[in-house]
């Protein structure tokens, strides 16, 4: 999808990227990709100390009010910030890796069956690959999350395969 990216500025120097249309149309991305971006907020949320600006993402909804959805949330801003770094948030393929990423994180808080998928370790989280390779493939929903049903379904049988190392 070659959609322009705009981004505008606030004063206090908050982030605000607009999208030309909604959060499901954006592009699948590789494993790789979300690896990537992985790697790029866990070393930024370790090597930088200073707050980073809020950001935003506003999605236009044909026959609908645009979608907003806003990170004040210090962590999902910093990761974002360190995504932009790699992923190029002026482009839908950079969009669809930060927020694929974002809703994954959120998948994992809130859904109980993601913790066969996932370790954490005292060197930092790992990720079962297959789960990186779900999120990756799967559709976002209109408001830019994962459903939960979709992602499971690009997932191996977890009798087989949950936790091979």
């Amino acid at each position: 999808m070659t959609a322009i990216i705009r981004t505008e500025y606030g004063p206090a120097g908050e982030v605000l990227h607009l999208i030309p249309h909604a959060p499901g149309q954006l592009p699948s991305v590789t494993k790789r990709d979300l690896e990537q971006a992985w790697e790029a907020a866990r070393l930024n949320a370790l090597t930088t100390n200073a707050t980073t600006a809020a950001h935003g993402f506003r999605f236009a909804q044909p026959g609908t009010a645009p979608l907003d959805l806003t990170l004040t949330d210090p962590d999902a801003a910093s990761w974002t910030h360190a995504i932009d770094s790699i992923a190029d948030l002026g482009t839908a393929r950079g969009i669809s890796v930060c927020l694929r990423l974002l809703a994954l994180f959120q998948l994992m808080a809130s859904a109980t069956w993601t913790r066969s998928w996932f370790t954490l370790r005292p060197t930092g989280l790992e990720f079962h690959p297959a789960l990186l390779q779900a999120a990756a493939l799967a559709p976002l929903t209109s408001t830019g999350g994962f459903a939960e049903t979709a992602l499971r379904a690009l997932l191996p049988d977890p009798q087989s395969s949950a936790k091979q190392e």
